[in-house]
């Protein structure tokens, strides 16, 4: 009678194919050269194990039961105010809204043809033929293609800290070392010592102008003498994702510098200013041989039949831009008056969003917050007693001013 017991071996691939429930494509592309490995080496008993492991990955009670919500859970309309995200609280563009209403039409269709329009459209926007563009789901999917296009093991990444954390989390899944330099006393990019950091190991180096989640920015001349101290061998990624809202003369796009330097990638998404953040788009531009690499690593059909009409339409309101870019930058500029009213200290921001400092640990704020139905930003460990509060209406902002005054009194915060 045939033995029901596995070998550690077989154990081992019963596992793997387990997590491969739950992993990167990366990972399922090896679990499935594992389970072809497997085919030709194990019993039909270990074949079978593995079988029943992943089917019970999806059918115990532990993983059919209703998640616990997340913080990523639409709220129940009209019962919270949500500032965390530095999302755009007017939304899409009437005619990006008109767009997306007419893909109703082409949804059976895979939307091939407007991918390549949306290519193109940018590709001109921006003066660089067509090839040197790539679109993603979301800018965070540039981050992500960039760390897997030129990071690994034996490599590193150099960042600010605190930044915008994906390019981290991204890079983690490659084993690459992070390199973190701290901001400077006014809470900028160290730009000279970040330069220093690159060595013949760094993959990349990545640059959030202006930063997530301070709202600074680096100077046209701070930038310009960056990219002459980085190695050619290392790529610098721009996240230009809060660019739209700058307003400072001294300050540059990197996107002057394209075609000069082979090694830069700058990212862009739709999520901000445009307002298309639960749409997911997002772009990167950079050399021919850059985006090549990073094309090879991209999700196929990464922007779908409604996103990329609403994005040809947002690229084509100029109007709606420049009315969202004054509507959030004046919100901005009333908020920090308020506050220097109240004496508290905020951060010099070009975004949709401004860092005000608590004088205590940020946790307890955001949790009273919470409890008074608006939600404000995460608690950055590096910055813990500052807090970033999105844009919302003006209404939006004058209750989360007096949920303030309440839960941090000035005369507290000027104590601290």
């Amino acid at each position: 009678m045939a033995s029901n017991s596995i070998s550690r071996r077989e154990f081992a691939y019963a596992a793997g194919g387990l997590a491969a429930a739950f992993a990167t494509p990366e990972i399922l592309a090896a679990a499935q050269g594992s389970r072809r490995l497997a085919a030709q080496e194990l019993s039909p008993q270990a074949l079978a194990a593995i079988t029943d492991a992943e089917a019970a990955a999806f059918a115990s009670p532990e993983i059919l039961k209703p998640a616990a919500p997340r913080r990523f859970a639409a709220p129940e309309r009209g019962k919270e105010i949500r500032i965390n995200f530095n999302e755009n609280p007017y939304g899409p563009s009437p005619r990006a809204l008109e767009a997306i209403s007419g893909a109703e039409a082409t949804a059976m269709r895979y939307p091939d043809d407007l991918h390549e329009q949306v290519t193109e459209a940018i590709a001109r926007l921006h003066g660089v033929a067509r090839e040197n563009v790539v679109l993603g789901c979301g800018s965070t999917e540039i981050l992500r293609v960039a760390d897997m296009a030129f990071l690994g093991p034996g490599k590193n990444v150099v960042v600010a800290e605190p930044t915008f954390e994906a390019v981290l989390e991204y890079a983690r899944v490659t084993r690459a070392e992070a390199v973190k330099i701290p901001l400077t006393a006014d809470f900028r990019h160290d730009l000279p010592r970040m330069a220093a950091a690159c060595t013949s190991k760094t993959g990349l180096v990545y640059l959030c102008n202006p930063n997530n989640p301070t709202g600074t920015v680096v100077t046209r001349e701070e930038l310009g003498k960056f990219f002459a101290r980085v190695p050619a061998t290392t790529v610098v990624l721009v996240d230009e994702a809060y660019y739209d809202f700058v307003e400072d003369a001294r300050c540059a796009s990197a996107f002057e510098w394209m075609g000069k330097m082979p090694n830069l990638v700058v990212a862009r998404t739709f999520s901000k200013v445009y307002g298309l953040a639960g749409m997911r788009l997002g772009y990167g531009v950079g050399s021919r041989q850059a985006i090549e690499a990073m094309r090879a690593h991209e999700l196929q059909q990464n922007g779908n039949a409604a996103v990329l009409p609403a994005a040809l339409a947002s690229l084509a309101d100029t109007g709606n831009r420049a009315e969202m870019r004054k509507r959030l930058n004046d919100t901005r500029r009333w908020l920090s008056r308020e506050l220097e009213k109240d004496g508290r200290r905020t951060m010099p921001s070009e975004t949709n969003f401004l860092m005000v400092y608590l004088g205590g640990d940020a946790g307890p704020v955001i949790a009273a917050f919470r409890a008074r139905g608006i939600e404000v930003g995460r608690r950055f460990p590096s910055l813990s007693e500052w807090l970033r509060v999105s844009m919302g209406t003006q209404p939006e902002m004058e209750a989360f001013l007096a949920a303030l005054r309440e839960i941090v009194p000035v005369s507290a915060a000027r104590a601290a």
